[in-house]
């Protein structure tokens, strides 16, 4: 089936941040990019800043019911605020990473994660703990930007600069820092490691992990140790550990 013209082509879905951290998160960040925004009316107080920064866009705002900022939002689980923004883009690695992208002592690795909500949880992790980025890679299970993700991650989605990299194989010998693979059995403990300024953490697809080309690609595997009772922790879990653990090591 031929493809339609460029010029019929719609516009990619807009992004959808919901709760007062992401909705903080955005206008922090990309205040440009907020198209329209939607809330409650218990959330009046702490909508008036941005209502005000859109008026001086000429924007719109509303104050809606529960039914329409649901239907706005598209989960119940909106928060009371709805900010309506550009789609983000996320442009491809630029290697080797720059020395000011080195600061933070983790950089945060995804191998075909595929569940929004880990996507957003490994973020929020990640710009808890001080990451300054994450990389995304070009596994086609993995998940993208959607509005789970952005609503999970509480504002680190906006707070991280992302990268994508099409293929890790070849672009994680490239980083210029020491890659470690998190694997469930058969690396070596957080403590074990070297001690490296920075180091970019690879975590795998929830079913499968990482996958064994990209673990052969890098320097390191590391493994929690746990007590057996139960398999495995859940890829945003061990990403929190993991970079909660790596980073104290600095």
């Amino acid at each position: 089936m031929d493809r339609p013209p460029p010029s019929s082509r719609r516009p990619p879905e807009p992004d959808r941040l919901c709760g007062l951290a992401a909705v903080s998160a955005v206008f922090a960040r990309r205040p440009r990019d907020v198209l329209r925004l939607f809330h409650l009316p218990s959330r009046r107080r702490e909508a008036n800043p941005f209502c005000a920064v859109l008026a001086g866009m000429r924007r719109p705002y509303r104050e809606v019911g529960e039914e329409e900022l649901a239907r706005v939002a598209g989960t119940v689980h909106h928060g009371g605020i709805v900010a309506v923004a550009t789609r983000r883009r996320v442009p491809e690695l630029v290697l080797p990473l720059a020395p000011a992208l080195r600061v933070a002592p983790v950089l945060p690795v995804l191998d075909g994660v595929s569940n929004p909500h880990n996507l957003g949880a490994i973020a929020r992790s990640a710009a808890f703990f001080g990451c300054i980025g994450m990389v995304l890679s070009g596994d086609p299970r993995g998940a993208g930007l959607s509005d789970a993700a952005f609503r999970t991650s509480e504002g680190g989605l906006e707070v991280l600069s992302l990268w994508r990299a099409p293929d890790l194989v070849s672009t994680l010998p490239r980083l210029g820092v020491m890659t470690v693979a998190a694997v469930a059995a058969g690396g070596v403990a957080p403590e074990r490691l070297p001690a490296a300024a920075c180091l970019a953490l690879v975590l795998g697809n929830e079913e499968e992990g990482v996958s064994e080309a990209v673990a052969a690609a890098c320097d390191a595997r590391v493994t929690l140790p746990g007590s057996g009772r139960v398999e495995s922790l859940n890829v945003s879990v061990a990403a929190a550990v993991l970079i909660h653990a790596l980073s104290a090591r600095r």
